[in-house]
């Protein structure tokens, strides 16, 4: 499949420091590829150069096969949502997303028809007259995506844009732009800090590090199969553990034990992760175990937290969940424990 968004050797310098280092990239049509990064990776930098507002020293862009070298911000059939919505707050509801429309010279039937479409859109009926200062922050972001979709973009870029609102409407508004990006058939690049987020929306995760790539791929294939430390460290909480592999038999010398892998790796030095939810605690059946010390623990809800410092010193982090109550999952400091998990919870990485 020829991408609709692709990046070939994109490179911004910000003084001597690259903000983007020859970076390669495909965005499929109608998908939502999210960016994930740490700040100053090159997240939103990448999202302006596309929209251009930044000039790359170097690379190209292509939308569709065509060249975006040169073409000034309100000639690419791009849009950009940031995070602070920019509404206008002397203008109605429906002004605000007419107005990149008036602006192309739309005509003023023809942008009554695009204004009502996108109200219906976002489940705004009937809220075109009022003004931003009338609207909830939820309603407010359904504007400003109102106005980003009003123009029919190839590709709609947002930069963190649910940001400000509270967990309970972040939830709801990540379902509504998966429905949107599914109903319009347009490709969504999405910036966010969040992993649950990202995991949750996206066809596909790249994972930026000093503005390139770490790693691209589905959501599921990221946590699964991180290509190395920095990867299953940044999505997920992940414990890292020193070993030596031999096929399926992983040695963690500092331990003096062997455990086995589903996935052999390869021969040699490398790294054990293990997710923190696949880790159970005092569980007999288990294939490996590993002795420690609780240090301490944490209620979160629906899981409690505990750190079991092994022999070695090394600390692992467990999520018990709490599906049957706190009382039969808490862990009192100093309690010595066994830590087991399964040969399909190893994640062999290189060292």
């Amino acid at each position: 499949m020829t991408g609709l968004l692709i990046t070939s050797g994109l490179t911004v310098h910000y003084g001597a420091t690259p903000a983007l280092d020859r970076l390669d990239l495909t965005v499929e049509r109608n998908e939502l590829f999210v960016l994930l990064g740490s700040s100053g990776s090159g997240k939103t930098t990448l999202l302006r150069a596309v929209a251009g507002f930044v000039r790359p020293d170097a690379g190209r862009i292509l939308l569709d096969g065509a060249d975006l070298s040169g073409l000034p911000p309100h000639r690419r059939p791009v849009n950009t949502m940031f995070q602070s919505y920019a509404l206008f707050p002397h203008m109605s509801v429906a002004a605000n997303i007419g107005f990149g429309l008036r602006q192309s010279g739309v005509s003023r039937a023809e942008t009554r028809r695009r204004v009502d479409a996108m109200l219906a859109l976002v489940r705004l009926e009937g809220f075109g007259a009022r003004r931003p200062g009338e609207l909830s922050g939820g309603q407010q972001q359904r504007v400003a995506l109102a106005r980003s979709l009003a123009p029919s973009p190839r590709l709609l870029l947002l930069d963190e844009p649910l940001s400000a609102l509270d967990q309970a409407l972040r939830r709801d508004t990540r379902a509504e732009l998966v429905r949107l990006r599914r109903s319009l058939g347009i490709s969504f690049v999405l910036v966010t800090h969040d992993q649950d987020e990202a995991l949750q929306v996206a066809d596909r995760i790249g994972i930026m590090r000093d503005g390139r790539m770490a790693q691209v791929g589905t959501p599921a294939a990221l946590y699964e199969s991180p290509a190395d430390r920095f990867v299953a460290e940044f999505l997920g909480a992940a414990n890292i553990l020193p070993c030596v592999v031999d096929g399926s038999s992983v040695a963690l010398p500092s331990l003096g034990v062997a455990v086995r892998a589903a996935r052999p790796g390869v021969t040699g030095p490398g790294l054990l992760a293990l997710r923190a939810e696949r880790l159970r605690i005092g569980e007999d059946g288990l294939v490996n175990q590993v002795e420690g010390v609780v240090t301490d623990s944490a209620y979160a809800g629906d899981t409690l937290a505990v750190s079991v410092r092994l022999t070695d010193g090394s600390v692992l982090r467990v999520k018990r969940s709490l599906a049957d109550g706190l009382d039969t999952a808490m862990m009192q400091a100093g309690l010595a424990v066994r830590v087991g998990w399964q040969p399909e919870a190893c994640m062999l990485l290189p060292e």
